[in-house]
């Protein structure tokens, strides 16, 4: 499970009237409104949203959001989903990208609990809320103008305290109007997520669960917060309109699969070792220490925390259990990997790709990445042939290209190793960087080919 920082660029700024130095003021300090999530935040102080790469959990998120996908008319590949490295509960979407935090995913204890999720950030997408927001966003901001003038004028004929009341109240009544717009959109979206999971009979308990867990949260169950400074209703609320609904369904009592349960545990297991090591994956299977899930997640405890033949003893293990587990033969591939033992890397990777149904990029990525660390001269061909392949199936693969890169200037290609370091770069949002390679790399690449448009459109970004 790797994590890469991924940036997102906007364009487009608002443009702002000229008004009196004490009404700019006022609309700089009191009516710039911007409802951003927390990650969004993150992005915007430079630090990009931190993504995680894995074959497994990847895997797991397609299956649960394909009949979904299907079942809202949605068109293959016409929402791609992103998995964060965030503790926290929440997901959320941008367009046609989603974005759900691996939290959700260690927290939620059974898969339909997340595939709710999922069905209710679908319900924004096939509303198109985001759409509508922005338009509501843009009338606010007139509108926060005006009262902004308004007090200018107040405050030009001597009463500041009244001016800057006048504009107070303009930016307030804004602010509640896009607030309890937000609102109505996530009940909507919460209705359009039982109706999806009717259509693929599912059940909808799982969206209760997850209220009934925010529920607990400090934040909103004090009788004290005021339901209207909330972009989100209450959990309770929400719980007692979507009862009244999700109960009514044929499909309200059903579970899921003994084998998809399986592979959730093992997704969260992962989870817990990356983010809380051994205490944690201990702390959640606790009623079952000796389970499959739990022994992933502690052999990659153990690997990650220093004990490398602790893990590979558990690991082996677990593969002769789980024979046909693609991601159990990749993990132990990562382990033989990461201690120094590329050669059984190989191998394992190869297992993990021959079982694998998605002819997933990652994985090739993975072997091509053993194969260098063979330090075989002999393996660089078969290198370069797999990396490609892996990156032909994954667009967003930085290590990719690094790889490439390394194995191209291993046999002494030093313009096709330029040409990868600039896409390595440029995914990894470090364009200066990017441009630099691309230019030395452009003079010896045969022009209007497929590679040299890529770098094309490097130096033009």
């Amino acid at each position: 499970m790797n994590t890469i920082s991924y940036k997102i660029n906007r364009t487009g700024v608002a443009a702002k009237p000229r008004l009196a130095n004490c009404a700019a003021l006022l609309v700089a300090l009191l009516f710039t409104f911007t409802l951003i999530s927390p990650s969004e935040a993150q992005n915007r102080r430079g630090g990009g949203l931190p993504l995680v790469r894995d074959a497994e959990i990847e895997a797991l998120i397609a299956d649960y959001t394909k009949p979904i996908f299907r079942a809202a008319g949605l068109g293959k590949r016409s929402v791609e989903v992103f998995l964060l490295n965030q503790n926290s509960f929440n997901a959320f979407v941008t367009g046609s990208r989603m974005f759900i935090n691996t939290g959700t995913i260690l927290q939620a204890e059974t898969p339909n609990e997340v595939i709710g999720v999922f069905a209710h950030e679908t319900g924004h997408i096939v509303g198109d809320h985001l759409t509508r927001l922005r338009d509501r966003l843009e009338k606010a901001k007139v509108l926060s103008i005006l009262g902004a003038l308004a007090g200018a004028g107040a405050i030009a004929a001597g009463s500041t305290e009244g001016g800057a009341a006048i504009a107070l109240g303009a930016g307030s009544l804004q602010r509640n109007s896009l607030l309890a717009y937000q609102r109505g959109e996530e009940i909507a979206a919460d209705r359009t997520a039982v109706t999806l999971l009717d259509k693929t009979e599912q059940s909808a308990k799982g969206m209760l669960t997850t209220f009934e867990r925010l529920g607990q949260n400090p934040l909103f169950s004090s009788s004290r917060v005021d339901p209207y400074s909330l972009s989100h209703p209450l959990p309770r609320e929400r719980i007692r309109l979507l009862s009244s609904v999700a109960q009514k369904s044929p499909y309200f009592g059903k579970q899921d699969s003994p084998a998809l349960q399986t592979r959730h545990n093992f997704a969260r297991a992962k989870i817990a070792a990356y983010t809380g090591g051994a205490g944690l994956v201990r702390s959640i299977f606790r009623t079952d220490l000796n389970g499959a899930a739990a022994n992933y997640g502690l052999a990659i405890s153990h690997f990650l925390q220093g004990s490398p033949q602790q893990g590979i003893r558990i690991m082996q293990a677990l593969v002769k259990r789980n024979p046909k587990n693609p991601y159990v033969h990749e993990m132990m591939g990562e382990i033989y990997l990461r201690s120094g033992k590329a050669e059984l890397a190989v191998n394992s990777f190869r297992n993990s790709i021959s079982l694998d149904k998605r002819n997933t990029g990652i994985l090739r990525i993975q072997l091509g990445h053993a194969l260098l660390e063979t330090g075989n001269s002999k393996n660089l061909d078969a290198a370069i042939k797999v990396l490609k392949q892996g990156i032909g199936r994954d667009k967003y693969s930085s290590a990719g290209f690094g790889y490439l890169a390394r194995a191209y200037a291993a046999k002494g290609n030093q313009i096709l190793a330029m040409a990868a370091s600039a896409e390595e770069r440029y995914l990894q949002g470090n364009i200066k960087a990017a441009k630099q390679f691309a230019t030395r790399a452009m003079p010896g690449i045969k022009k209007g080919s497929p590679q040299w448009l890529r770098l094309q459109d490097i130096l033009t970004f």
